[in-house]
């Protein structure tokens, strides 16, 4: 596992996932973009960001916590104190403030405090919204404790878009995580068959990804059988396979924070024609899908040749309106690293080192048949390389 040791400018020593350097060089592209905007500074609320431009790897975005970015360089953290000894340990985080749980606690006027001492009183101020770190309450302490102090400037995509192109050592940890998804994957298809409890199928996949060196994933294996095999989300409950079933199959493994996501079918005993012959076109889509993810084209070209083949295929209706989207290393509730979504009209360059999740999901409500295929896809100078080793098949069971 990759870990460098670091010390920052006040001589504490940290361990971080990559090399202090790269981390540097995250910052200072971050700061030429404030420059660019006019931006004085930017309040970091997405723990993907905290992780990217410092190396922060924590929990404490569930509650109130803001990085606070100068464009001058300078580095603040507000956080709980249940989160301090990580925030020193693995972060390029020299000061680090603490506010504590009380009745009458508001931590967002400690955070005006913060920016009063940093001289950034009546400056353009970016501010991350689109993320699950900040919550509707906490954006309105924010904006009620900055009212008159400061102007606020959505900046959510500030960083989000430096992290869409990986680094060689990003790409690392993806390739590992993808290795995981199919450790996975072999594991939860072995596990399957009638009169198994679905549950134990889950259980097979996450062992599987823990016993190779991953991390807990960021949202759990969607592990889908018989009818409910045609949703588009997990649901709680175990159900027991029948001699004559169905299991839709999807998850993201992550290494390190870095995700890939798989997504396969499994039959149990004699496949119905029907989902052989929506298996077979979801197959031949998902290739098409990988070689249109080509360098400079739109992510939206993608999706174009999804709903294109599908519609002439006749599953208009059995279709979803989105086939995927963008991966990285992301924290609880989603392994979706998003935007860019890959949907039609996206105009989001495709770069060299995007890892992307193409899918193919084909529900048949009405019958209750299900079939999908998806794999983690790299964007490189020539066009997409797939990073799974499996074959697209319909598993049999």
């Amino acid at each position: 596992m990759s870990e460098t040791r670091a010390t920052t400018d006040g001589g504490r020593a940290v361990t971080l996932r990559f090399e202090k350097a790269e981390y540097e060089a995250r910052l200072a592209r971050a700061r030429a973009e404030m420059a660019r905007r006019g931006l004085a500074a930017v309040l970091l609320y997405a723990q993907e960001s905290h992780y990217y431009l410092t190396g922060f790897d924590g929990g404490g975005y569930v509650f109130y916590q803001c990085g606070v970015a100068t464009a001058d360089g300078r580095l603040v953290l507000l956080t709980r104190r249940p989160d301090l000894a990580q925030a020193r340990d693995t972060s390029l985080y020299d000061d680090i403030r603490i506010w504590y749980d009380a009745e009458d606690q508001d931590p967002a006027r400690e955070l005006r405090g913060i920016l009063a001492e940093l001289g950034l009183r009546g400056e353009r101020i970016g501010i991350e919204l689109a993320t699950y770190g900040l919550t509707g309450f906490n954006h309105h302490l924010t904006r009620d404790a900055l009212d008159g102090f400061c102007t606020l400037v959505d900046a959510s995509d500030l960083v989000r878009a430096q992290r869409l192109a990986k680094s060689p050592a990003e790409l690392a940890f993806v390739r590992r995580a993808a290795a995981l998804a199919d450790d996975a994957i072999e594991a939860m298809v072995a596990a399957g068959g009638a009169g198994t409890i679905d549950s134990a199928i889950t259980a097979a996949g996450v062992a599987a990804m823990l016993r190779g060196g991953g991390d807990m994933p960021p949202a759990g294996p969607l592990v889908n059988s018989g009818r409910r095999a045609v949703y588009g989300r997990g649901v709680g409950g175990p159900r027991r396979l029948d001699a004559q079933d169905q299991v839709m199959l999807e998850l993201g493994a992550s290494f390190c924070r870095y995700n890939a996501c798989i997504e396969h079918s499994v039959a149990i005993g004699t496949p119905r024609a029907r989902q052989v012959e929506m298996f077979d076109v979801a197959r031949d889509t998902l290739v098409a899908m990988t070689e249109a993810a080509r360098p400079g084209e739109p992510v939206g070209r993608i999706a174009e040749v999804f709903l294109e083949r599908l519609d002439r295929a006749g599953f208009a209706r059995q279709r979803f309106a989105a086939c995927g989207y963008s991966l990285g290393a992301t924290f609880r509730p989603s392994w979706m690293d998003v935007p860019p979504m890959i949907h039609a009209g996206n105009r989001q360059e495709l770069l060299p080192g995007m890892t992307l999740f193409p899918h193919v999901m084909l529900g048949d409500m009405e019958a209750g048949i299900a079939a999908g295929v998806g794999w983690t896809i790299l964007v490189g100078e020539r066009g997409a390389e797939v990073l799974s080793r499996l074959p697209l098949e319909l598993h049999r069971r």
